[in-house]
């Protein structure tokens, strides 16, 4: 199953940061929780930068405001994530642009839905 590391992950199980961990994992994907105020999330270690994760990661997918996005796409690139999922509030037209000038995929998706589940279940 791929790896994702979800950007803005919460311990708040009620934020979105947090229904997609609860979301992937039920899905069977190895999800690393990416937060510099977090050091668990669901019981997984959470992580200050996807730049500390250890090994590689198939996706990432943001749950974070789009000035956050511009200031850690860089760091997806260097750490060889090719797929960046821009969830809703997470996304710009401009920050779809700087995403493709890097090199990676840009994709503008609720994460949730896009692997089958429904946010409002979790």
């Amino acid at each position: 199953m791929p790896s994702v590391v979800v950007i803005g992950a919460s311990a708040d199980r009620r934020k979105f940061g947090n229904k997609a961990v609860r979301a992937f994992l039920h899905r069977g994907y190895r999800v690393i929780p990416v937060n510099p105020r977090e050091t668990e999330v669901e019981g997984l270690r959470a992580y200050p930068s996807v730049l500390d994760v250890p090994g590689d990661v198939d996706v990432a997918s943001l749950y974070v405001p789009v000035k956050v996005g511009r200031t850690i796409i860089g760091d997806l690139a260097r750490k060889g994530i090719r797929e960046v999922w821009l969830n809703p509030g997470a996304d710009s037209p401009e920050l779809v642009e700087e995403v493709r000038a890097l090199g990676l995929t840009p994709v503008v998706t609720c994460s949730i839905r896009r692997i089958g589940e429904l946010p409002e279940a979790y």
